[in-house]
Order: structure tokens, then C-alpha cells, then sequence
């Protein structure tokens, strides 16, 4: 590798300190700032940054970045990529910030390196544009800057490598270009494993709003580049058929005619594909940001929701919004390339043999298919209910298979499921009907216009061109209806799916219920553990007068509700079922939001401190039924809340906290240990098991306050004792839930 010219890249580069002004400056000059900014809240101005000179940690860098991020309303998602993807980061991650060590000179000549910030706009052509700290947008080679990020981890192995390869030079002779190629490969391989970072990607939000992300994404742009090649393409497909025509009818169809025909006629093949092209891209991206929204909002969508839908009504919605975005997508380009030529089909029957009555005409029938549309759609609802309804008990039935042939009559088995399928194949009928009908109607088009045309036929006043205009015009006609019925099917199918999906759409754009982002780079700690057990800690979680009723209740089930925790405390809540014990423990958590009283961490209210935050300093293990195993590798249900990839301290802590609560005998079971696959095509756990496993999970979360619901219920009392034991050790705060 070359040298890096330190001094050029230390001038593109900016300090750590000044991360607040290249953050902003990046979301103002790629237009972030203009539409997903928080009005009447104006950029920092150029230099106004932090003036900290004290070095900057990691985790320092970090909550800097997510704290201007949030003030300006965007996203930021940390990266990292293999060595050898590094050229394609490059390539595609404007707007971003990366941090890459800058060589200096240090005393006595001693070569040092710093770390400082390169704030890529995006590519500039064949070159990546760079926002200097002189606010000017520089272009560098995509090579030069991918040199920059991997000069620290080259740099150790480098020597061997030019060692082997001179070595294989003295002995084989290898030419120059040949030389270089090698020793890219033999870094790479060297380097396979190894990960480049860090570095921060800046980008709206999924739950911004819609219209402004496809505007940014360049969507509006490209459906205006659609229409105008589609026009083009049009026209000179209807000017081929004019020259063609007019040869005809004039009598002398020479060979120049019918070249200029063909001339035309292949001219319109170049407009067309370039249409077909950017169709596609279009349906790319919206598909993209559509189902970025989706998933934001299916993360969104509230405990109590999601507890009130059954699993069969979840899988229904996540179907049907699969179908919204193929739907709405091919419905949309159909709809708006159907109306563009029903508008020039009746341009040219105005020019026909019975002008404006065939026009009247043509306005006619496009209600009449608009008619059918609308009953179509209303009749595909009631058949989409009927299926849903079909899916929802399929899943229940799954579910509650063992309970069904312990429980429930044979003869009974299949009522139900014959009721809802007879409902559902008499829906499918009726629609099926409307939809033939739909789509004979653009064929009976054909028959209306050709009797509008036999007043002029009879009264034999027309020209043959006049004549041919109408027949060509009420072709036309079929074709635009065509779409136009096609587009209505899938419209409609498009709204149907939008009935379903659109409360996991807009549950993207929900704030979190408490929290600001302002407060994104709030300092919480919590008061330690006392080394004492007989001490009593500082305060770490208040609770004052909490109410919380569930929706569509009008009877809080807490009312006035009173705790206070403090650091070392092991505290225990007993209480009948359905008395509010685990809503609690969602209030503490955040899961749920009361819906009036005062609940402090560390001193500081749900609006100060963010969600994320919140969890990070308070888990827990919720009650069996509402915890899931995944199928995956043991480790990774008792790590997910640590991090993952694990490191080996991570996998040792882990091992050590399933045998503390005596599932060492478990992993020895288990042919591939803590990477044994477990859940429901997994490795199967028992219910005590289970429960211990999600122990495990809360407590290697290292958080400072543990809550367990019902988390000991299943245990017999030896393990009840380990299980106990291990808990009051490793939780720094203790809050069981127990019944009495």
C-alpha cells in the first residue's frame, strides 16, 4: 500500500470534537436536514460545536453521534464491515461519518496516530464527495479512501506479506501488475475475518413521513421520467400507425411508407424499455422504503395490541401487507397508464367519423366500469374477511392442537371449520363473478363503440380516414380499458391489504410512548449495589400514585399504586391473579405507560430518559407465557439481550450463570452445548427449564434492577434454591413477583 499523505487526510478529516458540526452539516448538504429536521429548532451554525479537549472514548463518540442525530430527527445506525467489503461501503454509504486513523509525526520523529472523523457525502460520479472541515465538498478516489480505512489493520501484517512476496519475485519473477494483485489477495485472506469500523450512517427515519421519504429517495422524479418515455413511446407507436394508415388510404403504399413505418415503429422500442427500466426501479424502491416502514411499525405496535390480536389475525396482517406493496405497485402503474390513454383514445375518436358522441359515449362506459370496480371491491372485502377469518382459526387451531383431542368432542372437531369454509366458497364465488364481469367489460367496449359508429356507416357521409380514426380510437379504447379493469383488480386488492396493514404503517410514525429524543444523550447512573448487605443503598426507582386501566376498561386494575427501591434491596410483591402485579412490572419496564402518576429512575422521569435507556438499567423476565425460546443456539436466547455476535467472555459469563442455576446438567445433555439449537424445531426445553432460561437472559443483561414475574413457579425446590440463590447474588436490585 502506499503511504497515506497524512497531511492531506488530516485537512479532509475532522477532530472527534467537532462530530456535532460534521453531523449537521452532512444532514444540511444531502437535504436530511431540510425535510426530517424538527421545525423552528435551526442548525448549530458552523463552529458552534462542543469545545471538549478532553480525549474521546468510543462509547463517548457514540452518544454524541445518537444525540445530534435525534435532535435533528434522523436516524443513525452504527456499521462495521469485513476487510474485504470495504470498497463497497465506500461506494454506497453517503451520508455517513467514518472514523479512520490519521498518521502524525510524533516527538523525537516517532510516527503516532490519531483518530479524527471523514464525512462522506455520497458518490460524486466516478469519485466519493467529502465534506472538509472548511465546509467545501472535496471528490476522492473511492481507492484512496477504502487505503485511509484499512491502513491500521493492514499495516501489522503488511510486512510478512511483502516479505513472501519478494521472496516469490527473487525465485519465480512475478511482473509488477501481477505483483500487486497478490498482494491485495494475500490480504485479504489474511484479513478475512477481521472487521473495519467504525462508522455511522445517517438517514431518515422509517416512520418519517411517507411523501417526503419517496420525495428524497427520488421517486417523484423517476414516475415523471415513467410518464414522459411512456408518452414518447406512445406517440410514436400511433405516429408508425398514422404513416402506415395514410400510405394505405392515399392509394400509394410505396417501400419509402412502409420504411418510415418501420423506423418509427422501432424507434419506440428504445423509449419503451427505457420506461420498463425505470418502472422497475421505481417499484425497487418503494418496495424498500414500504417494507422498512412495515417492519419499524410492527416493533412499534403496542403489548396491550398485540396481546388483543390472536397469532392467526398477526400472520393475516403481515400477509396481507406483503400483497399491499405488489398490489398498490402494479394497480398504481396500470391505473395511471389506463386513464393516460382512455384521454387519448378520446382525443382521437373526437377526430373520428362521430366525434363528440363517440367521446360522450367513452365517458359513459368508463362509468359504468368504474361501477363494476367499486362493487368488485366491495364484494373482495367481504371474501378477504372471509379468509382471514379461515387463517385466524387455522393458526388458533395449531396452537390449541393437544388441548382439542384432550378436551373437545370428536364430532366437534370440525364444525367450525366446516362453517367458515362454506361462507368462504360462497364469497369466492360472488366475487369471482364480479370479477369475469370486470373484465368483459373492456371487451364489451368493443361492441358499444363499434354500434356508436353505425349512424355514420349507414348515413355514408364519412371519410374512409374519418372511419378508420373511429375504428382506431375504439381499439384504443379496449386497450386503455383493459389496464383500467386490471388496475381496478388490483386497487382494490392494494385497499384491502391497506385495511390490514395500514395500523402496522402508521404505528411507525409513533413517537415513543414516553421519553424524548432530545434526551438521547442524558447521563443516567444509578446509585451501586452497597458493599454491606446490612446497608441500605440511594434510591434507584420511584413509583407515586400509578393508575393504569387497560383499554376499553373504565376500572384501573392500579390505583394509587406506591414503591420505592433503593440499591441492595431484595424486595418481594405477592398478590392474587389479576391483581396488577405484572402490569406493574410492564410499568417499570416501560412496556406499558400509566395512565397518571410519577415514576423516577435514578431521579429522572420517562420524558428525560429514553426508552432504550430506560431498559438498559432495568429488565425483566416476564411471565412464561408472554417470553418466547427462539430457534436458535442456546447462547444466543441467553445473549440476545447482551449482544451478539458474542465475544468469549460473553459465552464464558454465560456458561457460568447456567450453572449457578443448575442447567449444567442440561448443556452436558445437549450434543453441541451452549450452540445446541433449541425452540420448536430446536432441542426441546421443559417448562422449568425455560423459566430458567429466561432467568438467565435478565441477568446477563448486567442491568441494575432484575424484576422476575413468576419466574420461580415451575421449580421444584431444589432448583428453587439455586435458582434463588443465583438471583440474589448477581442482581444488583432484586424485585420478585410471586403469587402468595
Amino acid at each position: 500500500m502506499p503511504d497515506v499523505d497524512g497531511a492531506m487526510l488530516e485537512r479532509l478529516t475532522w477532530p472527534l470534537e467537532r462530530v456535532d458540526e460534521a453531523l449537521e452539516l452532512l444532514a444540511r448538504e444531502s437535504g436530511l436536514a431540510r425535510l426530517g429536521h424538527p421545525a423552528g429548532d435551526e442548525l448549530a451554525a458552523p463552529g458552534s460545536s462542543s469545545s471538549d479537549t478532553d480525549p474521546m472514548t468510543s462509547l463517548d463518540l457514540e452518544s454524541r453521534i445518537t444525540r445530534v442525530s435525534d435532535r435533528l430527527g434522523l436516524e443513525v445506525e452504527a456499521i462495521e464491515t469485513p476487510h474485504g467489503e470495504v470498497e463497497t461501503l465506500v461506494l454506497g454509504c453517503g451520508p455517513a461519518v467514518l472514523k479512520v486513523a490519521v498518521p502524525t509525526a510524533g516527538e523525537g520523529g516517532d510516527s503516532k496516530v490519531k483518530y479524527r472523523l471523514l464525512a462522506i457525502l455520497g458518490l460524486r460520479g466516478r469519485r466519493v464527495g467529502v465534506l472538509s472541515p472548511d465546509l467545501a465538498l472535496r471528490r476522492v478516489s473511492v481507492r484512496d479512501v477504502r487505503d485511509w480505512l484499512c491502513r491500521e489493520i493492514e499495516a501489522p501484517v503488511e510486512p510478512r506479506v511483502d516479505r513472501l512476496l519478494e521472496q516469490l519475485q527473487a525465485s519465480v519473477g512475478i511482473a509488477p501488475r501481477r505483483a500487486a494483485r497478490a498482494r491485495q489477495a494475500l490480504l485479504r485472506e489474511r484479513l478475512r475475518r477481521a472487521r473495519i469500523g467504525e462508522g455511522w450512517l445517517l438517514r431518515r427515519p422509517p416512520g418519517a413521513p411517507f411523501l417526503q421519504q419517496l420525495v428524497a429517495a427520488g421517486m417523484t422524479r423517476a414516475l415523471a421520467r415513467f410518464l414522459g418515455l411512456y408518452v414518447i413511446a406512445y406517440g410514436l407507436m400511433l405516429a408508425s400507425w398514422w404513416v402506415l394508415g395514410q400510405g394505405a388510404l392515399s392509394g400509394h403504399l410505396s417501400r419509402d411508407w412502409l420504411l418510415a413505418w418501420a423506423l418509427l415503429l422501432l424507434t419506440s422500442v428504445l423509449p419503451q424499455q427505457a420506461s420498463l427500466w425505470t418502472e422497475a426501479r421505481i417499484a425497487a424502491g418503494v418496495g424498500t422504503l414500504l417494507k422498512r416502514r412495515l417492519l419499524q411499525g410492527a416493533l412499534r405496535l403496542e403489548p396491550d395490541e398485540i396481546r388483543r390480536h390472536g397469532a392467526g389475525q398477526l400472520l393475516g396482517r403481515v400477509i396481507e401487507s406483503e400483497a399491499l406493496q405488489t398490489h398498490a405497485l402494479l394497480g398504481g402503474f396500470l391505473a395511471i397508464l389506463g386513464g393516460l390513454e382512455v384521454a387519448i383514445s378520446g382525443w382521437v375518436l373526437t377526430r373520428g367519423a362521430m366525434g363528440g358522441f363517440h367521446l360522450l359515449l367513452l365517458i359513459l362506459w368508463l362509468v359504468v366500469v368504474t361501477a363494476i370496480g367499486w362493487r368488485y371491491l366491495v364484494r373482495r372485502q367481504q371474501w378477504t374477511d372471509d379468509r382471514l377469518a379461515m387463517t385466524h382459526d387455522l393458526v388458533e387451531s395449531l396452537v390449541g392442537h393437544r388441548t382439542r383431542l384432550t378436551q373437545e368432542r370428536r364430532e366437534d372437531w370440525h364444525q367450525r371449520e366446516d362453517h367458515l369454509l362454506e361462507t368462504y366458497l360462497r364469497s369466492s364465488r360472488r366475487t369471482d363473478w364480479l370479477r369475469a364481469l370486470l373484465a368483459a367489460s373492456a371487451f364489451a367496449w368493443i361492441l358499444v363503440g363499434i354500434v356508436g359508429l353505425l349512424p355514420a356507416f349507414v348515413a355514408g357521409g364519412a371519410s374512409v380516414a374519418a372511419m378508420a380514426l373511429s375504428v382506431g380510437g375504439v381499439l384504443l379504447g379496449y386497450r386503455a380499458f383493459s389496464k383500467l379493469t386490471r388496475g381496478f383488480s388490483y386497487l382494490s386488492g392494494a385497499w384491502i391489504s391497506w385495511q390490514q396493514a395500514g395500523p402496522i404503517f402508521h404505528a411507525a410514525a409513533k413517537a415513543d410512548a414516553v421519553g424524548s429524543a432530545a434526551a438521547g444523550g442524558v447521563a443516567l447512573k444509578l446509585p451501586p449495589r452497597p458493599q454491606d448487605p446490612a446497608e441500605r443503598g440511594g434510591k434507584v426507582l420511584e413509583a407515586q400514585d400509578l393508575v393504569y386501566r387497560y383499554p376499553g376498561r373504565a376500572r384501573p386494575v392500579l390505583d394509587g399504586c406506591q414503591l420505592e427501591l433503593y440499591a441492595g434491596d431484595r424486595v418481594l410483591i405477592e398478590g392474587p391473579s389479576g391483581g396488577g402485579k405484572s402490569t406493574l412490572a410492564g410499568l417499570l419496564t416501560r412496556l406499558r405507560s400509566p395512565d397518571s402518576g410519577l415514576l423516577l429512575l435514578g431521579g429522572l422521569d420517562p420524558h428525560t430518559v429514553p426508552a432504550e435507556v430506560w431498559r438498559r438499567h432495568v429488565v425483566a423476565a416476564p411471565q412464561f407465557h408472554e417470553n418466547h425460546v427462539f430457534t436458535e443456539t442456546f447462547a444466543f436466547n441467553l445473549l440476545m439481550g447482551r449482544g451478539w455476535p458474542p465475544r468469549r467472555e460473553d459465552m464464558v459469563e454465560a456458561s457460568k450463570v447456567c450453572q449457578e442455576l443448575g442447567l449444567g446438567e442440561l448443556l452436558q445433555r445437549m450434543p453441541a452445548g451452549l450452540l445446541q439449537v433449541v425452540g420448536e424445531t430446536g432441542w426441546q426445553l421443559s417448562h422449568g427449564e425455560r423459566s430458567r432460561l429466561f432467568m438467565a437472559r435478565a441477568l446477563l443483561q448486567g442491568a441494575d434492577i432484575v424484576i422476575l414475574d413468576e419466574s420461580f413457579a415451575a421449580l421444584d425446590p431444589e432448583n428453587f434454591q439455586l435458582a434463588l440463590g443465583c438471583a440474589l447474588r448477581r442482581a444488583p436490585t432484586l424485585l420478585v413477583i410471586a403469587h402468595p
